[in-house]
């Protein structure tokens, strides 16, 4: 019987590596405490804890990845299969992207309490920067991702959605679509319709928007060739950053090494610096503009916006007759690369499904209507 060499069993630890890296388990881990950020850590939340899944278990725990290393991280994430497993039902991986302990956390609890738990997957990514006096709980609960600063005119916001697509993708192969979401957001629809909305649809949601007042303003930010020439003005888009992402197109943003190296760059403009809002649209409309619905379903009313943010309904503004007017909007549709000759996008009337901003004492008179309006289809 031969006795394995130390090289031989060097080698075959260099091609277990990848694959235990990308394989996910459903055993739990400790819970602790979540500390409060010091500037001391380097990541003061708890373990991310994997979520129930439906289908095969392993038996060991993979070694975590490099929480430094975004680009080991992209690349692995990148490589997974592109479609879900067959025999599971698809899930939607609801991305939240913040800076503070999630204001609507009682509203999202009711919202998916109100279906089964194989159905959705969370993710948070939240900046350590900021202090979090009330630690995420109930269903938010060890669902943060290993997260880094993210800054408004900075490319970090887009490299704070990366790592959400990147981590949801490693995390469960049966997520389907992955809806980004800010602190500010609330849900407009009960679960279900936004369940099947989003199952049944083979394309992704994401605004795209061509020939914008501000365009190039927005294009020369980071330098008038700044861009040039992978990317030229007439390539460059404009769109909401909360978007609805299939699979494919969630690898696609985490694979990309081009067009991500020309908005990895730092602006000398700052007043018309928006990475977030111009590189998924591009990045999109670049590789696979058939393969989207050219709009947002995040209702957002720009309409005495300030300082680049939109309008932000208060708590007296809250009622039914609100949420029905959210609900009848319909989407802009912009730049589905056909120059408008699809009839298919154009006579579209998607549905809104979530809606923007909210201030944080809203809180009261949404849960007063969540079941008798918000989740009552």
């Amino acid at each position: 019987m031969l006795s394995p060499t130390p090289l031989s069993l060097f080698c075959a630890l260099l091609f277990c590596l990848p694959l235990a890296v990308i394989i996910t388990i459903t055993s739990p881990t400790t819970t602790t405490t979540p500390a409060v950020p010091d500037g001391s850590q380097h990541n003061p939340f708890p373990d991310f804890v994997p979520a129930a899944k439906t289908h095969q278990r392993f038996s060991f725990k993979p070694p975590p990845l490099p929480l430094e290393d975004d680009k080991l991280l992209f690349q692995v994430a990148s490589r997974v299969n592109s479609k879900p497993p067959t025999g599971s039902p698809k899930k939607i991986a609801f991305l939240f992207l913040t800076i503070s302990p999630l204001p609507f956390a009682p509203l999202w609890e009711l919202y998916f309490n109100q279906t089964p738990k194989n159905l959705f997957n969370i993710y948070v990514h939240a900046d350590p920067t900021y202090l979090y006096d009330t630690p995420f709980s109930g269903v938010f609960a060890h669902r943060v991702i290993p997260s880094k600063p993210a800054l408004r005119f900075t490319p970090t916001l887009i490299s704070a959605a990366r790592r959400l697509l990147a981590h949801a993708l490693l995390h469960d192969p049966s997520n389907y679509m992955f809806a980004l979401l800010s602190a500010s957001c609330i849900p407009i629809h009960s679960f279900n319709f936004t369940y099947k909305t989003l199952t049944r649809s083979k394309k992704s949601f994401i605004e795209i928007l061509s020939n914008e007042i501000g365009s190039y303003d927005r294009w020369a930010a980071r330098g008038p060739d700044v861009m040039l020439p992978e990317i030229k003005l007439e390539d460059f888009r404009i769109g909401s950053r909360f978007w609805c992402l299939t699979r494919k197109h969630a690898r696609l943003v985490v694979g990309d090494q081009m067009i991500w190296a020309k908005f990895d760059q730092p602006c000398v403009v700052w007043d018309t610096c928006y990475p977030e809002e111009n590189y998924f649209p591009t990045l999109v409309h670049m590789r696979d503009p058939r393969g989207i619905v050219p709009a947002t379903l995040t209702h957002v009313d720009w309409n005495g916006s300030s300082d680049g943010h939109p309008r932000m309904y208060m708590a007296s503004e809250v009622g039914s007759q609100l949420i029905m007017q959210l609900r009848k909007d319909k989407p802009r549709y912009g730049d589905n690369g056909t120059n408008d000759s699809d009839s298919s996008v154009t006579q579209r009337r998607d549905p809104l499904l979530f809606a923007r901003k909210f201030s944080p004492d809203s809180i009261q008179p949404l849960l007063s209507i969540a079941s008798d309006v918000l989740f009552k289809d």
